[in-house]
């Protein structure tokens, strides 16, 4: 049976773990534990060197990196598609995902601890480009993928939740807005969906990672370096 390594609280394994419940793929869940740094484990090492999740292996076939996976589920199994066929609804597909992960990923540490830095303006201009985009794709559709879900509505919907849950109000991006209700409601959703508790050990960990961060780059200014 194909082994699913994740964290719950991982958005990323998010991303893995919704495509898994959609297409309904029988999978042996694998929790790691980064609160105590399992990932960093020899053992977890041999299967993924960057130590982080999500990891796959189907067999004796291993896969890491959350886009590479779900590339490779939709492939291997290919009932319930969530990929299109024609050439430029695949490249919108792929537009959605690097938007989201190269504009709003890239930016969710910055918004957990907005309470402590503001935003800078630069940062908050690169979220409101990325939600516009997103709102505009999704203009007179009911998905990403049109009336049906694709790869595209798996990474921006364990997204867009995220941000919605830290705060982040979509009022000024109605399409976005309904669509995350719409795709919230869905039973993968809910079923991966963190309670308030879980929630907030995730945010007090970033947190957590924010100030570690913080604290070598001064003692590496102190240094000199």
């Amino acid at each position: 049976m194909l082994k699913f390594y994740y964290h719950p609280l991982s958005p990323i394994s998010r991303r893995v773990w919704l495509l898994l419940l959609e297409k309904q793929i029988s999978y042996q869940p694998i929790e790691v534990n980064l609160g105590n740094g399992q990932q960093f484990e020899p053992e977890f090492l041999t299967i993924n060197p960057f130590h982080h999740v999500p990891v796959i292996v189907d067999d004796d076939f291993r896969i890491f990196e959350s886009l590479a996976i779900l590339d490779y589920l939709e492939l291997r199994y290919p009932d319930l598609a969530l990929m299109p066929t024609k050439i430029q609804a695949i490249t919108k597909m792929r537009m959605v995902q690097q938007v989201t992960v190269n504009e709003l990923m890239s930016n969710v540490t910055a918004v957990v601890n907005a309470q402590q830095q503001p935003l800078s303006d630069t940062q908050q201009t690169r979220l409101a480009t990325a939600w516009q985009f997103l709102d505009d794709e999704l203009q007179g559709k009911t998905y990403f993928g049109g009336d049906r879900l694709n790869l595209g509505d798996i990474v921006v919907g364990a997204t867009i939740p995220l941000f919605y849950r830290l705060g982040v109000s979509l009022n000024d991006y109605p399409c976005l807005d309904a669509w995350r209700q719409r795709i919230s409601d869905r039973p993968a959703w809910q079923q991966t969906q963190p309670d308030e508790s879980n929630f907030g050990r995730w945010q007090k960990w970033v947190q957590l990672q924010i100030r570690r961060k913080n604290k070598s780059k001064e003692k590496l200014t102190q240094l000199g370096y």
